[in-house]
């Protein structure tokens, strides 16, 4: 089979591999549509999780079932299915304890384009297709699905983290696709303010879209001095991370409120430490959280947040600002969310 693939750190390109062999519990999928993250971007030309040789990339998608293995038991051929970026084994000792994501490791639930070929090639190899793939809803729009994948299940952790409660004051950085869906999610939890800070017009429209009451351009001035404005001095209740670097951590500390949360969903791909400043945690006994969590997966997951599209309470539509027909455009679509032209919040790629 073909699939696109990091070929080394900084190196990308079309190779040919064998079709991933399908266990007993496994099934063989082909996607009917994919999507590029930023996480791709940080892996290839960032290096973030070290080397890697000629790993097809890719955590995003939705597909058709085309194999599955002896014992597997809700899913057959021609099945069109969700599946999200983390598949953890559910028969583990995290999992058992609530921490699948984690299964086999920290972070090893998640295998796509880190310890195995990802979604980018004609066919992709899930594990435990009982517990990590879903019936795709009849007319689900396959970019849709596409993201169910990642950016809603990890723009709504951030809020699960944070334990928005009903008119939280919200702060919300990094206004990408996963942190639209943070604004989502956070209005959805019933948020009574929602402040985003980014400096792109559209990215802005769109959050308002979803929930956002009141927008800072970090270019004008520094966002924590703006926000502590906004708040007459009183600062947020809790803050959401989906983007940007490790400074935010310290500007988050500025202005949260003692007993406050934050809830970090952002991939850190370079440096070796977060700076927290002393003063601002209250001398380490302010009460303020950090909780950052990779995602979970799984079936359940994918159901209830399905549901969502389903029943008319989340329009992810408005996410994809980039639509590509045919596999070869997988290559231009990855290019593209290297590139970030201003207009881009996400692209897809329909098979």
């Amino acid at each position: 089979m073909k699939g696109f693939a990091m070929l080394r750190i900084g190196e990308v390109g079309w190779i040919e591999k064998d079709v991933p062999y399908c266990g007993p519990t496994d099934a063989i999928v082909k996607p009917l549509a994919v999507a590029p993250c930023t996480s791709d971007v940080h892996t290839v030309w960032g290096g973030g999780i070290g080397e890697r040789y000629n790993m097809i990339l890719g955590h995003e998608a939705c597909g058709e079932v085309v194999e599955v293995g002896s014992l597997v038991k809700d899913y057959k051929v021609g099945d069109k299915v969700l599946v999200t970026a983390i598949t953890p084994n559910w028969n583990s000792l995290e999992a058992q304890a609530g921490y699948a994501m984690h299964s086999g490791g920290m972070l090893a639930g998640w295998k796509f384009s880190n310890v195995k070929d990802g979604v980018f090639g004609e066919y992709f190899h899930v594990n435990d297709a009982d517990g990590n793939l879903a019936l795709m809803p009849e007319g689900m729009d396959y970019g849709d699905a596409c993201m169910l994948s990642d950016m809603v299940p990890t723009g709504f952790h951030a809020a699960e983290l944070a334990d928005i409660q009903y008119g939280d004051v919200v702060a919300v950085f990094g206004i990408g696709p996963v942190g639209l869906m943070c604004v989502a999610a956070a209005a959805l939890k019933g948020a009574g303010r929602i402040i985003v800070v980014d400096s792109r017009p559209q990215a802005n429209d769109i959050a308002i879209a979803y929930g956002a009451t009141d927008l800072v351009d970090f270019m004008v001035a520094p966002s924590d001095e703006q926000i502590m404005a906004l708040t007459n001095g009183q600062g947020v209740d809790k803050v959401l991370l989906a983007g940007g670097d490790q400074s935010l951590f310290e500007i988050s500390m500025r202005i949260l409120k003692p007993g406050g949360r934050i809830g970090n969903v952002n991939y850190l791909g370079s440096g070796e430490y977060i700076n927290i400043p002393r003063v601002e945690w209250g001398v380490g006994m302010g009460h303020k959280q950090i909780l950052g969590g990779l995602m979970p997966g799984g079936r359940l997951r994918l159901e209830k947040l399905s549901k969502l599209i389903t029943y008319g309470k989340l329009d992810v539509s408005k996410l994809i600002s980039h639509r590509f027909n045919g596999f070869e455009n997988i290559e231009k679509a990855v290019i593209l969310m290297r590139d970030k032209p201003v207009d881009l919040i996400k692209p897809v790629v329909i098979m």
